[in-house]
């Protein structure tokens, strides 16, 4: 698939969850999720930095941070989920460049990877009270496995799935 920014000024960072290109994206989404979810922002960036950093390394997952002129500007991760299904977590796009489709710009990224990794399958789940994240999966293609008609609330985490192609090709990540 085609990106939809070709000349962008984007690019894309393969780094570890303790680089410093990561710490904004783990900032904002402390914030993010303690804002929606009623956490202390401490606590909830605690419980990101704790979670164990291997789990988005390769060879089974990684962490991609987006920048713009050196800037973080996107990110986004993944895991093993099983044998034949990569997890997305951690997608965001800061505050600032909301509205611009970094958010799809880093799930193709993202995509395409899981698709080098030979996943079949990208499984994801976000919370009852994001719905523009919910949006952004319906959007790029993602099957909701829930009941949409139900309130968000009485669903709880909203899980999606997306199959992908694997593929043979090499990405030009940093």
């Amino acid at each position: 698939m085609a990106s939809r920014f070709p000349d962008n000024g984007l690019r894309v960072h393969r780094v570890a969850q303790s680089d410093p290109l990561a710490a904004p994206l783990l900032a904002e989404l402390a914030v993010e999720y303690s804002t929606r979810y009623g956490r202390s922002p401490g606590q909830v960036h605690a419980s990101l930095v704790e979670y164990p950093a291997d789990e988005f390394a390769p060879p089974h997952g990684d962490l991609l941070v987006v920048t713009r002129d050196s800037e973080p500007v996107a990110g986004g991760a993944f895991q093993r989920h099983d044998e034949d299904t990569a997890e997305l977590k951690r997608i965001w796009t800061s505050r600032e460049h909301r509205r611009q489709g970094l958010g799809r710009y880093v799930l193709e990224q993202l995509e395409a990877e899981i698709g080098r990794r030979g996943y079949r399958r990208i499984y994801l789940t976000t919370g009852p009270r994001q719905p523009e994240a919910v949006a952004l999966y319906l959007a790029a293609g993602y099957t909701a496995l829930y009941d949409p008609d139900l309130p968000a609330e009485q669903i709880g985490k909203h899980p999606f799935e997306k199959y992908v192609r694997v593929s043979d090709s090499i990405g030009a990540v940093a």
